[in-house]
């Protein structure tokens, strides 16, 4: 799992809207630096970074709420929250997957068909979660996520400055 970075310049005396900027611009960008290969079922790993990065993303939206304007912050939660349940939808057959893969090394060679019969049903089941995915990775570009989080950023920094006054 992909340890969480550091803030740059998080500091506990720092104005609470600077922090928040500083928060949301870090974790905004770990979700995206897994979007890349993350539709490769191969590569099941990066699907679960993505998720704990979007999980990661919305606690700090939720705790530092007050420092955005409201109605973006909603609606940006929002969207991280369909795209975290995608990345779920995901993620639930992958697990399951390599689970049974280890557990078909271990019966007795004669079961081996009816463990691949059920993997064969969660390979389906894997494939219509990527494409659940990749619809809401396109949901999230086409709603401007990415642009719509620094904008959020950009919105607590200048609250802080304006507090500071």
């Amino acid at each position: 799992m992909a340890k969480a970075r550091e803030i740059p310049g998080l500091e506990p005396d720092m104005p609470y809207a600077l922090a928040a900027a500083r928060t949301v611009e870090v974790r905004a960008a770990e979700v995206f630096e897994h979007e890349g290969d993350v539709l490769d079922v191969a590569d099941i790993e990066r699907v679960h970074d993505m998720r704990v990065a979007t999980r990661r993303l919305r606690a700090v939206l939720e705790i530092y709420e007050p420092c955005f304007p409201r109605a973006d912050v909603k609606a940006v939660l929002a969207d991280v929250k369909r795209l975290a349940d995608a990345l779920g939808e995901r993620r639930d057959p992958d697990v399951q997957i390599a689970a049974l893969e280890r557990f078909e090394e271990a019966v007795a060679r004669a079961d081996a068909p009816g463990v691949e019969a059920f993997a064969g049903r969660l390979r389906e089941e894997q494939s219509a979660g990527n494409t659940v995915l990749a619809a809401a990775l396109a949901d999230a570009e086409a709603a401007d996520l990415r642009g719509r989080l620094e904008r959020l950023a950009a919105a607590a920094e200048t609250r802080a400055q304006e507090d500071a006054g």
